[in-house]
């Protein structure tokens, strides 16, 4: 499964639209000429650890991050309301926690490719709650250029 990189949702691998939003997936993953010059075209490798096996950090570039805030609408707070009487699972927050995630790392994913990095290692994510009802997921990590053993 794959997820829709404009609305967050689950994707089947095969499909070229998302079927929530209409988003073309396929276009989506085509570079334009200028950003494959900034590595655009290649996707960023991402570890949690300070070291990625197999590969030799050829060169610290420093700390790159990615934010996304998030809030639920009124009707969101309405089913997460009525979820939370009987137990076990708020779905209503889950896509949008989701989404957050997502955004986030693609974040940090673009402001390493923006500085020339390929990888980021030591990712942590964290969630927080800013104000009531206003969750932020922050990524971040260390951009390095890795080259394989």
């Amino acid at each position: 499964m794959l997820f829709c990189s404009k609305c967050g949702k689950e994707v089947q691998v095969e499909v070229s639209f998302c079927p929530s939003c209409g988003f073309n997936l396929k276009e989506a993953t085509k570079p334009t000429v200028s950003q494959e010059k900034m590595g655009y075209g290649q996707d960023i490798m991402i570890v949690t650890t300070p070291s990625m096996p197999g590969y030799r950090v050829k060169k610290v570039l420093g700390v790159v991050s990615g934010l996304s805030p998030r809030t639920r609408g009124m009707g969101g707070k309405f089913v997460a309301g009525i979820q939370s009487v009987f137990g076990g699972e708020v779905s209503a927050f889950t896509s949008e926690l989701e989404k957050a995630r997502i955004e986030a790392l693609e974040r940090a994913k673009e402001n390493a490719r923006r500085i020339g990095g390929n990888a980021i290692v030591g990712l942590d994510l964290e969630t927080s709650e800013v104000f009531q009802g206003v969750v932020v997921i922050s990524a971040t990590g260390t951009a390095v250029i890795v080259e394989p053993e």
